[in-house]
Order: C-alpha cells, then structure tokens, then sequence
C-alpha cells in the first residue's frame, strides 16, 4: 500500500512539473501540501543554505527571481491595477528549474488571475532560479506587487 502511495506521490509531481497554480488548485489536485515532503526548505534550521553567504545569495536570488518575473509580465502587457498582495511558493529542483509556482492573492479578479497564471507559466519554463542546491528546495513568502504606471 505504502508502495503504491508513492508511486501515486511520484507520478503526480512529475506530471505537473513546471506549472503554476494556486494554492487552492494544488490542493484539489493532491499536489499540496504533499510536495512540501519532497522539497526541503531554503532557509531556516534545517534549511538547504546554511551559512549566512550562501543565504544571502539565496535571497538575492529570490529577489532577482521576482523581479525578472516582474519585467516579464509588464512586457507582455500585464498590469497590477492596484497594490496586490498574495502568498506564494516556489519549488525549484537541485539545478533551479522550477518544478512548481504556487501562488495565493488577495482581490484580485478571475481575469486578471487567469492571465497571470498564464503568462506566469510561460515564464517558468523559460526561467530558472537564480542558485542551485545539492537537493529539491522551496522557497515561499508574502509578495506585494505595485500598482503599474
């Protein structure tokens, strides 16, 4: 039974491999919380960058992350109409690729949700995180994102 879980667990993460998501999608789809056992956190006690130099590139590789992602979206015409907060979680593999984007927000609308999961998927694909790591590592935080002139 154990086995089968596992395979289960196996075949799910790697069909949905590099794809962005809400929280509330992943967790229908049995994807989270489950993929929190297969990725190791970045930082923390028992995080993957240990010293404080390999956490400070860590975190100015996030930054950097993000803000590529930023660039991204405004050059493909998307715009924050507001201030718009959310919540999300990168999964990224040893070399960086992101295996996963979970994303959460506050007010924002269907539309503009669906074209950022969009666009957000494209850039995924095309981008990787900024370090890599002996192991699969995640990263998560609070995003605000500025209203766009």
């Amino acid at each position: 039974m154990k086995l089968v879980f596992l395979c289960l667990l196996f075949t799910s993460f790697f069909g949905y491999s590099q794809t962005a998501m809400s929280f509330e999608e992943a967790k229908q789809k049995g994807i989270s919380p489950e993929v929190d056992k297969v990725y190791k956190g970045a930082l923390g006690d028992d995080g993957v960058f240990k010293t404080e130099e390999e956490q400070q590139k860590h975190i100015q590789a996030y930054q950097d992350f993000l803000k590529g992602l930023g660039v991204y979206l405004e050059s493909h015409n998307f715009k924050w109409d507001a201030v718009t907060k959310g919540f999300n979680r990168i999964y990224m593999r040893p070399d960086g690729t992101i295996d996963y984007f979970l994303y959460a927000f506050k007010d924002l609308s269907k539309d503009k949700e669906k074209k950022f999961r969009k666009l957000l998927g494209e850039y995924i694909k095309s981008h990787k995180f900024g370090i890599t790591a002996p192991v699969k590592f995640a990263q998560c935080s609070p995003v605000t994102y500025s209203k766009t002139l």
